[in-house]
């Protein structure tokens, strides 16, 4: 990810709207920094679900978090309604590293940024497999 230029959403692939909740707010009135995590995987794991058919309760091989980073450029709040964006900046055999931008829809400026990385493993022995294939499939569109 590039550290000093923030993306825009042009830079994005896929968008999926997500609305934000009065429950994700903190004290001082802005979502919770915490929330933006849940954001992004609920970005991730829409588009592999419905897209790619990925059963979470049932596949026999799953994607596993790894790692993550997010970087804050403005604060979300109750009620706005996020469009969060991906794009896939490497797709190798186990593992998958996105990007994302949570933008306030209507805007081009990112709220905020960041990585996610996936390793998909088997679900019983937890040892790295192969990214499925009807994964790949859908997740090469959104290659950068």
């Amino acid at each position: 990810m590039n550290e000093t230029v923030d993306p825009c959403r042009e830079d994005f692939k896929y968008f999926l709207a997500i609305p934000t909740r009065w429950q994700d707010c903190d004290v001082y009135g802005h979502v919770n920094n915490v929330i933006y995590y849940s954001y992004f995987d609920t970005a991730v794991s829409g588009h592999l679900v419905t897209e790619g058919g990925l059963k979470p309760m049932e596949s026999p091989v799953i994607g596993v978090v790894v790692e993550t980073l997010c970087q804050f450029r403005q604060e979300l709040n109750f009620p706005d309604i996020i469009d969060a964006g991906i794009k896939v900046v490497r797709l190798g055999t186990s593992s998958v590293s996105y990007e994302i931008g949570l933008f306030r829809q209507d805007k081009e400026e990112p709220a905020a940024f960041g990585h996610f990385v996936h390793v998909w493993i088997d679900r019983v022995s937890r040892r790295p497999m192969s990214v499925p294939d009807i994964i790949r499939k859908v997740l090469e569109p959104l290659c950068t």
